[in-house]
């Protein structure tokens, strides 16, 4: 009988946490494309506005900038670019907000 092997998250955060030795916790759940974090909250069983996600962003420079919100939130650049005396924010491509 083959076993399948246990999913693990493998993000540059996860990582981080692994080299350091930092205790942590998966949770899985069923993806969902654009499903966002009233996907994952509920299958969780956590309340929408616990979740907190992470948006990877930049500025006109290209210069990243890292957002933490509640889950039920949504960012607005334009105001965003106001208040940190930008001239606009906008999110970063997958790619770069990987490397970020």
């Amino acid at each position: 009988m083959s076993k399948t092997a246990k999913h693990e998250s493998a993000t540059p955060a996860t990582e981080w946490l692994k080299r350091n030795k930092v205790p942590f916790g998966e949770h899985s759940y069923e993806y969902v494309e654009h499903g966002g974090t009233s996907v994952s909250s509920a299958a969780l069983g956590v309340d929408h506005h616990s979740m907190i996600k992470t948006l990877i962003m930049e500025d006109e420079n290209k210069k990243p900038l890292v957002i933490l919100m509640h889950g039920d939130r949504e960012v607005s650049t334009k105001n965003l670019a106001r208040q940190c005396g930008r001239k606009s924010i906008a999110p970063c491509k997958p790619e770069q907000a990987q490397r970020n």
